[in-house]
């Protein structure tokens, strides 16, 4: 499609069910119901993207707490990556059980973390801010290629891949308290 001078292409948009009032509900953290054997949320969250480039092969995330960087030790906190994502649609707990896309390891297995195995940290590992309402953002990158990656990739493997690929890029921020509102 050739665009007119006075045509405007519409900008890629992240959505999630799972925000009420700019804050993620409960069941996608500590006050869920559903955790791993180390006692870790996993019911992850379900987004959409409307929108998208024209090109995209695939999408990328970065579920991410920079609020964390205080009480962390010093570093932003990542509770989810995945890539190869070729649907547009994630539904709530996929990260358990989808095949049709790579999971990256989260900051679970960090020292902060408890050091919990690559294997179990390749999934959604939920929020758990322990001192105040935190800021959580999810990064969505529209990609023109799928990436040589496995589950267990790092953050910044994910984003040397990435390099010379995002057509776009949008993100989708919600609170998680620390106690129950």
């Amino acid at each position: 499609m050739e665009l007119q001078p006075n045509d405007r292409r519409l900008s890629m948009k992240i959505t999630s069910s799972g925000i009420v009032d700019g804050y993620f509900a409960d069941e996608y953290g500590k006050r869920g119901t559903q955790f791993n054997e180390n006692g870790i949320p996993t019911y992850s969250i379900p987004f959409s993207v409307t929108d998208a480039p024209e090109g995209a092969v695939s999408y990328a995330i970065v579920l991410e707490d920079k609020d964390a960087y205080p009480v962390s030790g010093g570093f932003v906190w990542i509770h989810w990556l995945a890539a190869n994502i070729t649907r547009t649609e994630i539904a709530a707990n996929e990260s358990q059980a989808a095949t049709d896309f790579v999971q990256g390891a989260n900051s679970w297995t960090s020292m902060q973390g408890g050091q919990q195995s690559t294997e179990l940290s390749s999934f959604y590992g939920g929020m758990c801010p322990p001192d105040a309402p935190h800021l959580y953002e999810l990064q969505v990158y529209a990609l023109d290629a799928t990436l040589d990656l496995g589950n267990g990739f790092l953050l910044n493997e994910l984003y040397h891949a990435m390099d010379g690929h995002v057509l776009a890029h949008e993100t989708l921020k919600g609170y998680y308290s620390e106690k129950e509102a």
